[in-house]
C-alpha cells in the first residue's frame, strides 16, 4: 500500500485516521489483486462464523494487508431476549483470529421470542431502556473481554413512550457503559429528515472523547403523495448535503477512522476507493488546519 500524507496518525482505537471500505465478497479479489490505497477494512462480522470456507479464506489472505474492523448485525443487544452467547462466543473466536482494531454493533433489536427479523429495529429511548442496555452492553464487554463501539440507528418511526433525545441517549450509553460511539453521519442526516430535528445539534451533543469511527454511506428517498422518507439503502454514492455534515463532524470530532459503506447494487472496487479518496481529503485537511494552529 502507498502511505499517504496524515496516514501515520492513528484514530482512537488504533486504526489509522483515514477512510476504509466495507470489504464485500464481490470484491474479493479485486482487493487482493490490485491492493487499493485505503486505510483499513471493515467486514461484518457474521458473515465469518464459519469453520471454514471461502469468506475466511479470502480474510486470512486480505487481513496481512490491511487494520480491520468488525461491523455487528445480529446480536441484537437492544432486545429482551436473553443474550445469544453462541453468538457472542462465535465473535470471541473470530477477534481472536483476526485481532480487529475495533468491533461494533447497532443501537437497535432484531430478535424477540426467539424469532429473528432481518432488520435493525428501534428503541424506546427510555431511562428503563437504558438501563436494559448498559446492561446488555457491559455484558457483552466482559464477555468479549474489550470495549465494543456502538451505532446510531437510522429511523422511520418514532415511540410515543421516548423521552430522551437519541443523541442524549447514546452518550449517556456510551458514559455509563464505557463503550465508544461509531457515528454513522448518514443516519444522522436520515433520522434528521425523517423526524425533523436538527442534524448539526445532534452532532454538537456527542461529547468528543467518545466517537472512535464515523461511518458514510447512501440513501434512497422514497416519495408518497403526502411527503417523503429517507432510507439508509447503503446501494449509492454518499449524498451532497451528508458530505455538508460530515465536513463538520470532522471539525468537531477531528480525525477520526471514516468508513465507506456501500452494501448492495455494488459497483466497481474503484467507484468505492474514490468515495473514500473523497473521505480521506476533508481528514486530511483538517490534520493540516490542526498542524498549522
Amino acid at each position: 500500500m502507498t502511505a499517504k500524507p496524515g496516514s501515520s496518525v492513528l484514530g482512537p482505537g488504533l486504526l489509522p485516521a483515514r477512510a476504509g471500505i466495507g470489504l464485500r465478497a464481490e470484491h474479493y479479489d479485486a482487493v487482493l489483486d490490485s491492493r487499493p490505497s485505503v486505510g483499513w477494512l471493515e467486514v461484518h462480522s457474521e458473515n465469518y462464523f464459519g469453520a471454514g470456507g471461502k469468506p475466511l479464506d479470502y480474510l486470512e489472505r486480505i487481513r496481512p494487508h490491511y487494520p480491520l474492523s468488525l461491523h455487528g448485525v445480529g446480536l441484537s443487544i437492544g432486545s429482551t431476549d436473553p443474550l445469544d452467547h453462541r453468538h457472542l462466543a462465535a465473535l470471541k473466536t473470530l477477534i481472536r483470529r483476526f485481532e480487529p482494531a475495533l468491533v461494533s454493533e447497532h443501537l437497535s433489536w432484531g430478535s424477540v421470542g426467539g424469532r429473528h427479523f432481518n432488520d435493525l429495529l428501534p428503541l424506546p429511548y427510555t431511562e428503563e431502556a437504558l438501563y436494559h442496555l448498559v446492561a446488555r452492553v457491559c455484558q457483552t464487554q466482559d464477555v468479549l473481554g474489550r470495549q465494543i463501539l456502538i451505532e446510531n440507528p437510522s429511523s422511520y418511526l418514532q415511540y410515543v413512550e421516548s423521552a430522551i433525545p437519541e443523541w442524549e441517549f447514546l452518550a449517556e450509553l456510551a458514559q455509563r457503559s464505557d463503550c465508544g460511539v461509531l457515528l454513522d453521519v448518514n443516519n444522522i442526516y436520515v433520522s434528521a429528515r425523517n423526524h425533523g430535528f436538527d442534524a448539526s445539534a445532534y452532532l454538537r451533543a456527542i461529547p468528543l472523547p467518545i466517537v472512535q469511527e464515523i461511518h458514510l454511506a447512501g440513501f434512497t428517498v422514497n416519495r408518497f403523495d403526502d411527503g417523503e422518507i429517507l432510507i439508509d439503502t447503503h446501494n449509492q454514492p454518499v449524498y451532497p448535503a451528508v458530505w455538508t455534515l460530515y465536513h463538520q463532524a470532522v471539525q468537531r470530532f477531528g480525525q477520526i477512522p471514516t468508513l465507506i459503506e456501500w452494501d448492495a447494487d455494488l459497483p466497481d472496487l474503484a467507484v468505492l476507493v474514490a468515495e473514500a479518496e473523497r473521505a480521506d481529503a476533508i481528514l486530511e485537511e483538517r490534520h493540516a488546519h490542526a498542524q498549522a494552529a
